[in-house]
This record gives C-alpha cells, sequence and structure tokens, in this order.
C-alpha cells in the first residue's frame, strides 16, 4: 500500500511509520522535518496546516491521521488536493463526557469533558468534520497508548523512581483504575480494519482489562528489576503535582474491536518491553515534568 501518516517523528506516529515500513509498505510522512526521520519512508516537509501544492494530485490508499487534534488539522488536510482510498483518524476516549455511564461505548452521546476540557472537544469537532466530509473513515477513540518511542513522562516517570530505588508515592490507596492500549496493537487494528473493512466505523480500542494505579506501578517497578514501596498521599493533595495521571477513572467498551482482534499485548510484556528500550534512550522524554522535584520538596 501507499500510506501517508501524519507526524512519523514521534511516539505513536513514529511507530506506525515504522512498523508499515516494516511490513513492506510505502509509506510517507508529513511532517516539519524538525526530528529525524524513521528509516526507508518519504518525506513530505511541512506545517500539516500549509501545505501548499506539496499534497496535490497525489494519491495513498490509506491516510493513517496520528496528529489531528482540531477541526482545522483535518479540514485543511482534506482541501490539500490529496486522494485517497481510506482515512482512519487516531481521536481519543477524551471525546466522552465523565457524566455518561461507563463502560464508555462508541453508541454514547459525545461532548465536554471537564477533565479534558479543550483537548476533548477539539478531537470531537475533528471527528465531526471528517464525518461530514469523508462518511466512509474510520476513527478510533484509544485509552492512553503506551510502547515503545513514548515521550510522555507517564512510565518513565515510574521507571525513573524505581532505577533510583525510591519509594513510589501513591494516590489514596492506589485502587485507581487505567485502561492502556500498546502502539503494536494499533498498528496491528488499522491493518484488519484495512483487509476487512467492516461496517462499523468508530471504534474505541484498548486492552479489555483495566489495572489499578497500584498493579501497574508495581509491573514497572518489576520490568526494572525492583520491588515497590508504597507511600499513600491524601486526596487533600492535588494528584497531577505528584503523579503522571489525572485522578479520573474511565473505562471503555472494547468489544467491538474484540470482534475483529480479541487478542492484545499483554501489558506485563509491554511494559518490560518499553522499559528495554527506555532504559537505552532516556532522552526520548522531551518533557520530564517535576513530580519527583515536589515529592522531596514538598512530601
Amino acid at each position: 500500500m501507499k500510506v501517508l501518516i501524519t507526524g512519523g517523528t514521534t511516539f505513536v506516529s513514529r511507530f506506525t511509520a515504522e512498523y508499515f515500513v516494516q511490513t513492506g509498505h510505502d509509506v510517507t510522512v508529513m511532517n516539519r522535518g524538525s526530528r529525524s526521520q524513521v528509516k526507508g519512508v518519504q518525506l513530505i516537509c511541512c506545517d500539516r496546516t500549509q501545505s501548499g501544492e506539496a499534497l496535490r494530485e497525489k494519491h495513498f490508499d490509506v491516510v493513517l491521521d496520528i496528529t489531528a487534534y482540531t477541526e482545522e488539522h483535518v479540514r485543511t488536510l482534506l482541501d490539500s488536493g490529496v486522494s485517497f482510498d481510506d482515512y482512519i483518524l487516531i481521536s481519543s476516549s477524551a471525546v466522552y463526557p465523565e457524566t455518561n455511564p461507563q463502560p464508555f461505548t462508541e453508541d454514547q452521546t459525545c461532548g465536554a469533558n471537564s477533565v479534558w476540557g479543550a483537548y476533548g472537544t477539539n478531537k470531537l469537532k475533528a471527528e465531526q468534520y471528517l464525518t461530514q466530509h469523508v462518511p466512509g473513515a474510520y476513527i478510533l477513540r484509544p485509552p492512553y497508548f503506551y510502547g515503545t518511542y513514548d515521550n510522555l513522562y507517564r512510565e518513565a516517570f515510574v521507571f525513573d523512581c524505581a532505577m533510583q530505588n525510591r519509594a513510589f508515592y501513591i494516590p489514596q490507596n492506589g485502587e485507581m483504575k487505567l485502561q492502556f492500549f500498546h502502539v503494536a496493537d494499533l498498528c496491528k487494528f488499522i491493518t484488519i480494519l484495512l483487509d476487512k473493512h467492516p461496517q462499523q466505523r468508530i471504534f474505541n480500542v484498548g486492552n479489555k482489562d483495566t489495572v489499578s494505579v497500584r498493579e501497574w506501578v508495581t509491573m514497572c517497578y518489576r520490568a526494572a528489576g525492583k520491588d515497590v514501596r508504597f507511600v499513600s498521599v491524601e486526596k487533600n493533595v492535588p494528584q497531577r503535582d505528584y503523579f503522571c495521571f489525572y485522578d479520573y477513572e474511565y473505562v471503555l467498551d472494547v468489544s467491538r474491536q474484540e470482534v475483529w482482534m480479541p487478542e492484545t499485548v499483554p501489558l506485563m510484556q509491554g511494559i518490560q518491553e518499553e522499559f528495554d528500550w527506555y532504559r537505552h534512550n532516556p532522552d526520548s522524554v522531551y518533557y520530564r515534568k517535576p513530580y519527583i522535584d515536589f515529592i522531596d520538596h514538598q512530601l
């Protein structure tokens, strides 16, 4: 296939570009050229909202739109003159209001989420514009991504604590649930969509099983070969000052994904792979939030 990927230099879009190159496809990435490119891709170097003539009259079998965060991002790409057979948008679970009954299903009404704010409403506007102009497009709504090339200070924060033999400061009793999706599973599911073309156009994607914060941290320490000692932090301390997830628990119903892809990467396996990569690539995290500094000086 001829594949166009928006982004291609960090985390999800970089992993996806590498995956489709390695599985034998002709991959073009569109980004500003500010970071190194995946070996084997063709580069269209531009801001996605100002592509000029770079995409005009080019045709791709599929557009994998991984870096669309606003309606403008989708609109300018569709207006660029590019043509395609399939379009897959990576959206977000943030499009579901926190007041919806859980687990969130694809048929629920979407809208503002007070935790995610403009991020969620902008993702929803991007979805709506795409659906209006490309009715056959696929939209994927993931929970938290993890895996190789992760540039966010989430697993990396816990790995740092483990490698420094630190106690881990956990929100209250650590029972808040988290749901994850490995970037390799994303690529696998994209391949299934392009092969099978199911009639369903919107899919929640993610691991079927959730995991508690306590279990997730324990897995991250185990991947680093360490045992964890927990210190409980009271609810009156703002969680985001010392911990890498909001005080917000939600679950996606991924039963429609399971019809087509019943198996996902076991969480412990995926965390181990991420640690093995991270310990050789500690500079992959561009912004290390000052959780450890807050813990040392405030807790």
